[in-house]
């Protein structure tokens, strides 16, 4: 990629709004060196930490550092994502963790990837260096491993990391977010929201890093992993109605003519039916089956023009032109 990069115009950053995203929670122990090595590696960016209840010192840290510090009293990255986004405008936002495990180094390089293939949004897909397999815990692995590959199987796209925290967005990619999640689910919203939309988009490799000792990951395996996977579901739902009623359809039909089809059978052998409870349950799973698909039906036309509404307004902001 970066030889392919050094074939296009790259472009002077200087002339571009660039505002880099630190949502933080008791992050004393990173912040500051997390915002230096932003101000070191992207000058022309103004860098935003909001403190999300911290009960350390995390918002004396990164103003101290050089940050400008705000306050979210909501609990949950969702909840201060929804708030940066609605707050801040900038042509370019860069997204990351006050922890230090990101590969900061990488940043212009992704942001210049945004600009020149003139993109939505980057993704820094999380690699981890020689020596460093604690960083990446197994479950945490695991766990997006799973969760990507079902978000390719419901949505029928190409992803290598799709809980990644660290991305980068174009304007109109966050002025249309809708941004409803309120914890670490969010990221499975900025993919869904992605593939919805057809937003241009690439995945690009940075390496992830342990953190320091006495800094705690907020992420906790299995409560977080089922928060994302029942957001993915609820996504589909909402986002492809017609295949989620229609899968829902073919299982209440195909349990319907497993009770029905014996009876039917006994019914045209001997002109009676001897098991009349277990033909209304049929005759009922079947009606259910039919609302279903009605159901699916209907919202699949609500969910196009939601679709649609969402489109208009993602055009409405326009992408920043090259110097």
């Amino acid at each position: 990629m970066l030889e392919y990069l050094s074939k296009k115009k790259i472009p002077s950053l200087k002339s571009y709004s660039i505002a880099v995203l630190l949502p933080c929670h008791n992050e004393a122990l990173t912040v500051a060196q997390v915002v230096t090595d932003f101000q070191a590696t992207l000058p022309e960016a103004k860098i935003y930490v909001y403190d999300n209840r911290s009960t350390d010192s995390t918002a004396e840290q990164a103003a101290a550092a050089g940050a400008v510090v705000r306050r979210e009293p909501r609990l949950g990255k969702g909840n201060v994502i929804r708030r940066m986004f609605a707050d801040i405008e900038a042509d370019i936002y860069i997204m990351a963790d006050g922890d230090n495990t990101y590969e900061v180094g990488a940043v212009r390089r992704l942001v210049e990837h945004l600009l020149v293939e003139r993109l939505d949004m980057v993704v820094g897909v999380r690699r981890t260096a020689a020596g460093e397999s604690a960083a990446y815990r197994r479950g945490h692995r695991s766990g997006n491993v799973f969760l990507t590959g079902f978000a390719k199987f419901l949505f029928g796209a190409r992803l290598l990391d799709m809980l990644s925290g660290y991305r980068i967005f174009s304007r109109r990619f966050v002025k249309s977010f809708p941004a409803l999640s309120s914890g670490f689910e969010i990221e499975t919203e900025f993919t869904i929201h992605t593939l919805e939309l057809k937003m241009p988009f690439a995945e690009e490799p940075t390496l992830y890093i342990s953190r320091p000792p006495g800094s705690q990951s907020k992420l906790k395996t299995f409560k977080d992993g089922w928060r994302v996977l029942g957001t993915a579901l609820l996504l589909f739902k909402e986002i492809r109605p017609f295949l989620f009623f229609g899968i829902i359809f073919l299982m209440l039909s195909l349990t319907s003519l497993a009770l029905g089809i014996p009876i039917v059978e006994t019914f045209l052998e001997t002109g009676l039916v001897p098991r009349f409870p277990s033909a209304i349950l049929a005759a009922s799973i079947m009606l259910l089956a039919f609302l279903s698909l009605t159901c699916g039906l209907i919202l699949d036309s609500v969910a196009r023009g939601r679709r649609e509404a969402k489109r208009i307004a993602y055009l409405a902001y326009p992408l920043p032109e090259l110097d």
